[in-house]
């Protein structure tokens, strides 16, 4: 056996599977072997596996036992000249293995190589090649000088920013996303270091590469796309500390004392300097908008007070503006936040409608007041006037300063096209059709060259634009916000190249795996690796998760009262009673799945629910098409009035 390819997976299905998909290809050139290690994942990774690429082996763990001794495992067992380790989220090209061989067969010099990566925006990773983080080296990066200074040979050392990215190069260390190493050089220096549960083991495995007298390379004659970011976030306060400590063990583990004992005390500033930026970073995300907007609303309510007072001779007590006002401010922006208004992309009417709901409870509650509490029913009513103002002028403020960060929704429909042959072409564009997405559909794009008009169905011909060689042209004439490529007609070099052509600040690319009901793209290169299920994803929606979650937990306190009397009412009291307590605490959800459906991995994952859509029919009983058919469409099209008319159908049951 020539290549063995190893792939360790947790959680990411849709990506190992468009992965799959392209390695099949590339295996055609070159006599390989794929292993799949997975890592005990909840998604039924394994049995899309086994069903669909029933070629591949595949080692099912039953924990995670980390990414360096998921690898070793199937390097045991693998029998290839050379070994392939390689990330899930990626795609690779065709003749990818052909030439990665090929060079190691004619630099017998080489113990490993890496290749040149892009992100799902077509824009190159500068991790593709890296130097050693000696103490230097990591200062100039923890500190951002790297950064500053991409170019520097002093400062730019840790991805080697002074190198040609188009240019053969031998490199210090290579990515653990695609590293290619020769199985002779891994029988003299052993396989990854298990000492590292996730990052670091790349490292220490290239530089034990040099270390015993080989050399790594950085091949850009093939490229391929990695969804940098999708299994892991690096913002994220463990990552630092995974991250980091994981450089602390490199260091112990190859330096000298002195040095390794520098690198450390580096190392250990960098983790809480570290920390304290993604601590700041998410609480900025988080609650910078709550903050402005509750300073911004107090002022305002302070100003309009002092101005409806003085006019219309009006005395307020000292309590009106550190009770009620403080009241009013959290009430309005409560409703805000549960009508979505704090979700990104920022959309202005989330705004109002909260505004308008949280107005309404509090003229509800005024109106119940004695007299002598009711201070001003139009203060009530400017402030919310105010309230919407505000919120919507400081958003539109910080999308003016900050760009993305605060993005504002557009209101136009992406104008997409879709480069694909009219059978795939018509098959994708069904299911943008079918799902909830707004799009404006422009044409199709036919992946071939072509001086006749196209044979097809009616839709391909009249929506026919033209062949890829105008693609460039067709994105800048049309405006074009979105590029679909069909992953059956279009080869994944192909993909690869349109995406390094275009630029991707005008335009978002995603890829259409064949007989997928799904589409993996990258909307920003802030959220490399974000995944679109097109087909039915609406009921994860960050706003729908929110409010299905907020029925849970407020039906469960009305029930909770309640209980001295649907205890007699319920079928099963004792079960009644031990599900009020998981729905409380967020283990189920009173509404959930049917779970005889065997398709329910194909659905968005939530919460195991007491009540299912079939309760609907309750006692009428439905088939198995039924019931798949019912979960898809509770899945598609989530409303909260669902949930209410499925427990007012089923709340005798709700003790199951």
């Amino acid at each position: 056996m020539k290549l063995s390819v190893v792939i360790v997976n947790y959680n990411v299905k849709y990506f190992l599977e468009q992965c799959l998909h392209s390695v099949r290809k590339a295996t055609e050139q070159v006599p390989t072997e794929v292993w799949v290690v997975d890592n005990n994942s909840v998604d039924h990774s394994v049995e899309m596996v086994t069903q669909r690429f029933p070629e591949i082996k595949i080692i099912a763990n039953k924990e995670n036992l980390g990414f360096s001794k998921a690898n070793n495992q199937a390097i045991r067992l693998s029998t290839g000249e050379y070994v392939l380790l390689l990330n899930p989220d990626t795609v690779v090209e065709e003749d990818t293995f052909l030439k990665i061989v090929r060079f190691m067969d004619e630099n017998p010099d080489a113990g490993g190589l890496g290749v040149r990566m892009i992100d799902g925006s077509g824009k190159f990773l500068p991790e593709s090649k890296r130097g050693l983080p000696t103490y230097d080296v990591a200062f100039y990066k923890i500190f951002g000088l790297s950064s500053l200074f991409p170019k520097s040979k002093i400062f730019g050392r840790y991805h080697l920013g002074f190198l040609d990215e188009h240019k053969t190069h031998p490199v210090q260390i290579l990515a653990g996303a695609f590293m290619l190493i020769r199985r002779k050089v891994l029988d003299e220096i052993g396989l990854l270091d298990e000492d590292f549960f996730m990052y670091g083991e790349d490292i220490d495995l290239s530089y034990r590469i040099i270390k015993a007298g080989y050399q790594n390379y950085y091949f850009p004659l093939t490229s391929i796309i990695h969804y940098k970011g999708e299994s892991t976030k690096r913002s994220s306060i463990n990552y630092v500390f995974v991250f980091y400590n994981a450089m602390i063990i490199f260091a112990k583990k190859h330096f000298s004392k002195s040095n390794a004992s520098l690198f450390s005390f580096l190392i250990r500033i960098a983790i809480y300097f570290r920390a304290a930026v993604a601590i700041f970073h998410r609480f900025w995300k988080k609650f910078l908008l709550p903050i402005l907007d509750i300073i911004v609303l107090f002022i305002g309510l302070h100003l309009l007070k002092e101005y409806w007072g003085r006019n219309f001779n009006i005395v307020y007590p000292i309590a009106f503006m550190y009770k009620v006002v403080p009241a009013y401010c959290l009430l309005w922006m409560t409703s805000v936040f549960l009508s979505g208004g704090y979700d990104l992309p920022i959309k202005f009417n989330r705004i109002v409608r909260g505004i308008f709901t949280g107005t309404l409870i509090i003229l509800v509650v005024y109106a119940l007041l004695p007299e002598e509490k009711r201070y001003s029913r139009a203060l009530i009513l400017l402030g919310a006037v105010w309230a919407a103002m505000s919120m919507m002028g400081m958003r539109l403020f910080l999308n003016f300063i900050a760009g993305k960060q605060f993005a504002l929704a557009s209101t136009a429909p992406k104008r997409l096209i879709i480069v694909g042959k009219n059978e795939e072409g018509s098959r994708v564009l069904s299911l943008l059709k079918s799902s909830d997405m707004a799009h404006n559909f422009i044409g199709f794009v036919c992946p071939e060259e072509s001086n006749t008009s196209p044979k097809g169905s009616t839709d391909y011909q009249r929506y026919y634009l033209g062949t890829t060689d105008k693609l460039k042209e067709f994105s800048e004439v049309f405006s074009i916000d979105e590029i679909i490529f069909c992953g059956k007609d279009m080869s994944s070099q192909e993909i690869i190249d349109y995406m390094s052509r275009i630029p991707a600040k005008d335009v978002e690319y995603k890829i259409a795996p064949p007989e997928s009901q799904f589409i993996i793209g990258s909307s920003t290169v802030e959220n490399p690796g974000e995944l679109y299920v097109i087909d039915i994803n609406n009921i994860n929606r960050t706003v729908n998760k929110r409010n299905k979650r907020l029925i849970d937990f407020t039906l469960s306190l009305f029930l909770l009262i309640i209980s001295p009397v649907m205890f007699f009412m319920q079928r099963n009291p004792l079960g009644y009673f031990a599900n009020l307590i998981q729905v409380l605490t967020g283990k189920k959800s009173w509404v959930g799945y049917t779970k005889s459906d065997n398709r329910l991995e194909t659905l968005p994952k939530i919460r195991e629910g007491i009540l299912s859509p079939a309760d609907s029919f309750y006692p009428t009983k439905t088939d198995s098409l039924t019931i798949s058919r019912l979960n898809s469409l509770y899945a598609k099209d989530y409303r909260i009035y669902t949930d209410l008319h499925i427990l007012r159908k089923g709340w005798r049951n709700l003790g199951r």
